[in-house]
């Protein structure tokens, strides 16, 4: 499932189990959202999480925003019934945690089959463990699947790693899903940041992040959506430059010439593919900006 390019720059967790903050997130300009039913609810919570998952996603309201459900794992006595209960429930795809190998997405993929989920319902993969790393690619180009989300906390854990500013002990494990999601044509997102006092050291990660390419970053609070929304969307000195791109490329292309300068630099169409790119994204930021419309 390729995935379509749109806003992604910011995706907070929603615990499953807190009605109010399941109504709290119809107003957050968050470009999506994660309604958690996994690591934020406890054990004696899962039932009614996911009974307040379906009743929030039933009564709308939440925009232009993108949803997904993270679910349980299919180890859990709720992890079948989280994927029926996403299947129907509107979403517009299901996170399942701690993803390994591609059987777990057609596992996955098989149930939400036989519960009725339309076919534009995309699985997402939580990215959180070694074993995960080692097969990325083949996770990446399962059906349906149309993201990646990174796991740092419980994959650095598993390497016995340092939480450093730098990242250090991630990139090889962030470079590996990077690769594997662009090579399958789907989005990827950033780990989530858990120092929420550390304000400087979340606005490095995101730069990081938008750096080595991520698409956004997944975050736990709403007070760091508007700099994760600032470091993920691209500059309005790069979309002025796009647009004079795409321009002049038209130009030289009407008139019968096969290259093009911008400002003494030569323009291929790799250039204007991602020009595209970035002025299409751009656009759809405004339109998340702009008040939804009403019924």
């Amino acid at each position: 499932m390729t995935s379509t390019i749109r806003p992604r720059r910011s995706m907070l967790y929603m615990p499953g189990s807190n009605a109010r903050a399941l109504d709290k997130a119809r107003t957050l300009p968050a470009d999506a959202l994660i309604f958690d039913l996994e690591d934020a609810v406890a054990p004696d919570a899962k039932v009614e999480a996911r009974r307040q998952v379906a009743a929030a996603l039933a009564a709308g309201g939440y925009g232009r925003r993108e949803i997904l459900v993270r679910v349980n794992g299919f180890a859990t006595p709720w992890g079948y019934d989280d994927l029926v209960m996403a299947a129907a429930s509107g979403a517009h795809g299901v996170l399942l945690p701690k993803v390994e190998s591609a059987d777990t997405v057609r596992q996955a993929d098989n149930v939400l089959r036989t519960a009725g989920a339309p076919g534009d319902l995309a699985i997402w993969c939580m990215m959180e463990t070694p074993r995960g790393m080692l097969h990325a690619e083949a996770i990446a180009d399962a059906r349906r699947v149309g993201g990646l989300v990174m796991g740092t906390s419980d994959l650095a854990k598993d390497l016995h790693a340092a939480h450093t500013r730098e990242r250090l002990p991630m990139l090889t494990s962030l470079g590996l899903c990077l690769l594997a999601a662009r090579a399958a044509g789907i989005a990827i997102l950033d780990g989530v940041h858990l120092d929420l006092a550390d304000d400087a050291g979340f606005a490095e990660a995101c730069r990081q992040g938008a750096e080595l390419g991520f698409d956004g970053k997944t975050l736990i609070h709403p007070k760091t959506i508007a700099a994760a929304n600032m470091a993920f969307a691209p500059s309005e000195a790069e979309v002025a430059w796009s647009r004079r791109v795409i321009a002049a490329h038209a130009e030289a292309s009407a008139a019968g010439k096969g290259v093009v300068l911008v400002d003494g630099k030569l323009i291929e169409n790799l250039h204007v593919d991602n020009a595209r790119r970035l002025v299409g994204l751009a656009e759809q930021i405004a339109d998340m900006a702009k008040p939804a419309p009403t019924a």
